[in-house]
């Protein structure tokens, strides 16, 4: 048997010399052989007879005509559990070792006589056309802030014709997030495209009767776009194959960010802005790989409006007589000063921020899961003067701001529990004036100590603290008699 190789050499030189010794030597062949190729007018590999005879008993013969009926009634059933119910159902008709074999019988029966799989169709995406946004759940990566996990999500932005991609940490997949999230994209990205696509989920989209499936689009969605100087689309309902660019980088960037930490050596940030700013090293290094698709795409794109739509929500609220404002479902305590005001709270993805009269008075972390948010300033001066009311106040587990606060309360009411109140309201008090973390500090040290952690104690220490006697250490004077010594050795 000859190689293509060889049969193309043969007739190459025939062609040029007509002389079957001279082709057959070229090409490396006995005369006959060379004589019986020409004569053919095919090659090796064209003659060739297909394999059609078995050199081994077929090993499915007992099993095969119920695996048709199978597939005939259920073409969807996957062969190697169809193998192992037939293996169950028909002991010693078939050997287990013929796994392999069963497979590619039924991927050729099902290639002949099975019902037509899914087409796929390919999509030609336009510059400057299009951004698809997305969020995906990134707690896989284990990321930890000061040690602490961080739940988080990723709101991802994809251009579609060159694949350039922008992502940041959010907490949730709120319209807060959508704002900020798209417009680091495109503030990133120097221009913006026609269309911003996203998903049916109600963070862009509402449902506009109930009972219908038809849905439209939020008023804050539009008036970001409009803003933005963009047209709003959307995918069909549960199509998210639609949506696919940026659903298939989803994983993609997740991978991208675990290698990314591993490299890092450590998953632990100083803050969630550390964190974000690590993702936003990660893109830029991925999206250098775009140049000349994306230098195409920024080409296309319009100009950036002259300034951001606000990334914070404003509203005007009341403030109670519980010295509370509720933002949300949410409560979050104020100065008592502020007791029947309207002050403005301005909410982002994760702070909110009071103001009265354009001055800040109270920032806090958003809250989540709607957990109240109470400082113990705003309030501990009217609870000295009631101290009654701690022992059934409605938010009285925000008052414990440390666990050794906690610590100090349930001491002092395992002593004393009918003073326990008005104790730990005096160790409160003393915080606000002289700082939780000195307080903090002296509690520490009476609870290690043994010793009930009294304000009276704890306030001897704040105000006339012991000063930090300087201790007095001699001179060290090194002897260098060794040092002598050990020279005089080398010497000798």
């Amino acid at each position: 048997m000859i190689t293509e190789h060889q049969y193309k050499r043969l007739m190459n030189e025939f062609q040029k010399s007509g002389v079957v010794d001279h082709a057959a030597m070229k090409a490396g062949m006995h005369r006959e052989t060379a004589t019986r190729y020409l004569a053919a007018h095919a090659g090796p590999e064209a003659s060739k007879k297909p394999h059609t005879w078995r050199t081994r008993s077929d090993p499915l013969t007992d099993i095969w005509p119920e695996t048709e009926r199978w597939l005939e009634e259920s073409p969807e059933v996957e062969a190697k559990a169809l193998f192992e119910h037939l293996l169950a159902t028909h002991p010693g008709k078939v050997d287990g070792r013929a796994l392999r074999t069963f497979q590619r019988r039924v991927a050729g029966w099902l290639r002949r006589h099975g019902p037509p799989k899914e087409v796929y169709f390919p999509q030609v995406h336009e510059p400057g056309e299009c951004i698809q946004t997305d969020w995906t759940n990134a707690n896989a990566l284990q990321v930890t802030i000061n040690g602490e996990p961080f739940d988080h999500l990723l709101c991802q932005s994809v251009l579609p014709f060159c694949n350039w991609e922008w992502a940041i940490p959010c907490l949730s997949e709120s319209g807060l997030s959508l704002r900020r999230g798209l417009q680091d994209a495109l503030w990133e990205l120097g221009g913006v495209p026609r269309f911003s696509q996203t998903d049916q989920s109600s963070t862009a989209t509402h449902q506009l009767k109930r009972g219908e499936s038809r849905r439209g689009f939020n008023d804050d969605y539009v008036a970001l776009l409009s803003h933005l100087k963009m047209e709003p689309r959307t995918i069909a309902v549960a199509c998210p194959n639609q949506n696919g660019d940026v659903e298939a980088f989803q994983g993609v960037l997740k991978r991208r960010l675990k290698n990314q930490l591993i490299l890092r050596r450590g998953r632990d940030f100083a803050s969630a802005a550390a964190y974000a700013a690590f993702v936003a090293t990660v893109c830029r290094g991925v999206n250098a790989l775009r140049g000349p698709k994306l230098a195409e795409e920024r080409g296309r794109l319009r100009p950036l409006s002259h300034a951001r739509y606000p990334d914070t929500d404003e509203a005007t609220v009341r403030v109670s007589s519980h010295s509370t404002a509720r933002v949300r479902g949410c409560a979050y305590s104020v100065p008592a000063r502020l007791i029947g005001a309207r002050i403005q709270a301005h909410l982002s993805e994760d702070t909110v921020r009071f103001a009265y009269l354009g001055e800040e008075v109270a920032l806090y972390p958003r809250s989540r899961c709607q957990t109240p948010c109470i400082d113990y300033r705003h309030i501990i001066a009217s609870l000295i003067r009631k101290p009654g009311a701690f022992a059934r106040y409605l938010y009285r587990e925000e008052l414990f701001p440390r666990p050794v606060f906690r610590q100090a309360y349930d001491r002092l009411k395992a002593v004393e529990e009918r003073k326990a109140n008005e104790r730990y309201l005096r160790l409160l008090q003393l915080a606000a004036e002289f700082g939780e973390d000195r307080v903090s500090d002296g509690l520490g040290a009476l609870l290690r100590q043994g010793e009930l952690p009294l304000a009276d104690v704890i306030e001897v220490g704040l105000r006339d603290p012991i000063p930090l006697q300087p201790q007095s250490i001699d001179p060290f004077i090194p002897d260098l008699s060794s040092y002598d010594a050990l020279i005089s050795e080398v010497a000798v």
